[in-house]
């Protein structure tokens, strides 16, 4: 259980790790500029405007990772299958996040596909579970 648990902490704080390229060439471009953070990563281009589109894409992929790994917990369906695609999540979307930033769309936008079964897989396979007991 705590591996989830874990996982679930690290997965909520995985945008705020993206945050930390969106900060640099925010402040490669003339200084981060505080008072108006948005209006200017909205300005960015190239790797800037990826980072910040991989940033913002971290806090779309949580809620359903956080859905999935709260309904295995509470059904109480810790399996090693579940434990397996819980931490192959965290290790997807840190790659997402290097592919996004690289420019490699392709292997990105396929290991974003991986990510997104880890939780839709968590979660059928709680549901198929529940459903025989």
């Amino acid at each position: 259980m705590s591996v989830l648990i874990w996982c679930l902490l690290i997965a909520g704080l995985l945008p705020i790790a993206a945050k930390a390229p969106v900060v640099y060439f925010q402040n490669r471009d003339k200084g981060y500029d505080n008072r108006h953070p948005r209006a200017q990563q909205s300005r960015l281009t190239g790797a800037g405007a990826r980072a910040v589109a991989g940033h913002y894409n971290a806090y779309e992929a949580f809620p359903l990772y956080a859905a999935a790994i709260l309904l295995v917990l509470v059904t109480n369906q810790i399996t090693e299958l579940n434990t397996t695609l819980a931490i192959s999540f965290i290790g997807f979307r840190i790659a997402y996040h290097v592919f996004y930033l690289a420019n490699w769309d392709k292997l990105r936008s396929l290991v974003w596909l991986f990510a997104l079964l880890c939780p839709v897989l968590m979660i059928a396979q709680t549901a198929i579970t529940v459903s025989v007991q």
